[in-house]
């Protein structure tokens, strides 16, 4: 019973070493920017040994032990030590600077998780909101200038004072809704914050744990990406189909809102998908939470308010001016995508800066 004990505790020792030795290549590789297919390059081996050590599920040879020491500019008995300590200078005299990180433990991990599985539904159905908001008023719109002439639905009587003021109602209640959730939500997760603005350490096994969610979930991130995308793209078709044909212009009506039915999906699709996903690179500090994503973060945090405010008022002046709202609709969607490319430029611009001023 004592030998099967002794074997216990030497297991026990064995596998912490073998979790410890993986947190201190992780913490090594991300302090110095390197993602796992840079530092396997570095070491001229694979991205899946270099993520397996990190996972703990092997561990690095002697050789490679050797090599990562020269690399990281530490000792090779601070990477064999059984303690998570500072770094010590290596025989070739660099010294590295331990940035300090704040610990994450397992309940802490798997609370943050559990909230942004529950929160990215409600952000998904308040971005899609966004998107469908204008539908009525198009709708109303058309209803006002083409329901009484051959071929529209001449049952339907409707000004078009009435059809700009109830479009213009329901749009504010819709958009109204979507931020109070966006804002409820956003207060629920107050506590969780610091995970995109501070280094973190992942307590012992937290890592693994996390790696391995996110891997069950990829399928079906890169499903809804992809399913989203394409709504986007073939959203157009009934438009098309409708000019192909010289459709009246009250079918152009329905086409405009069914292509932002098609943009609010894809929109539900992609914002759900991205908020699970960020949720694992937030805690791994991947993807656009590294530590120099967190630095851009800091100086481009105002874009996206600015920029949908903005949006925002764009559409409602033209409308306004032009009164013809089937048109100004088309805001939306182009909107969203010109998004991506703006913001990148602006991260791009802070980063330059960034560099500069290092």
């Amino acid at each position: 019973m004592a030998r099967r004990v002794r074997k216990g505790k030497a297991a026990y020792k064995r596998q912490k070493k073998d979790m410890i030795l993986a947190e201190k290549v992780m913490a090594l590789r991300k302090k110095n920017g390197w993602s796992q297919e840079e530092l396997a390059e570095k070491l001229n081996i694979s991205r899946q040994s270099v993520s397996k050590w990190e996972s703990g599920a092997s561990i690095p040879d002697i050789d490679k032990i050797i090599a990562m020491s020269g690399i990281f500019g530490v000792s090779t008995d601070y990477l064999l030590k059984d303690e998570l300590e500072t770094e010590q200078a290596s025989e070739t005299g660099d010294v590295y600077e331990a940035a300090e990180a704040r610990s994450v433990s397992l309940e802490e991990a798997n609370g943050f998780l559990s909230l942004v599985k529950r929160q990215s539904v409600w952000t998904a159905l308040a971005s899609g909101l966004f998107v469908l908001s204008p539908i009525p008023m198009v709708v109303m719109s058309g209803l006002a200038e083409y329901g009484a002439q051959e071929g529209g639905p001449g049952t339907v009587r409707i000004s078009e004072d009435m059809a700009g003021g109830l479009g213009m109602v329901i749009l504010l209640v819709m958009a109204a809704i979507g931020v109070a959730i966006l804002l409820l939500w956003d207060m629920r997760e107050e506590k969780y914050r610091y995970l995109e603005k501070e280094n973190l350490a992942l307590q012992y096994g937290v890592e693994g744990i996390v790696r391995k969610k996110k891997e069950a979930f990829a399928g079906r991130y890169r499903f809804c990406i992809v399913a989203g995308v394409t709504l986007c793209i073939i959203g157009v078709i009934p438009l098309m189909t409708a000019a192909a044909f010289s459709a009246g212009d009250f079918i152009y009506i329905y086409c405009t809102a069914a292509l932002l039915g098609m943009v609010a999906v894809a929109v539900f699709l992609i914002v759900w998908a991205g908020c699970i996903q960020g949720s694992f690179d937030k805690l791994l500090q991947e993807g656009d939470y590294t530590a120099e994503e967190k630095a851009l973060q800091k100086k481009t945090s105002f874009f996206p308010a600015v920029y949908w405010c903005l949006v925002t008022a764009l559409f409602l002046g033209a409308g306004l001016y032009s009164e013809d709202w089937k048109y100004t609709a088309f805001i939306w969607p182009v909107a969203a995508l010109v998004y991506v490319a703006v913001h990148y430029t602006v991260k791009a611009m802070a980063k330059s800066r960034l560099e500069k001023r290092g």
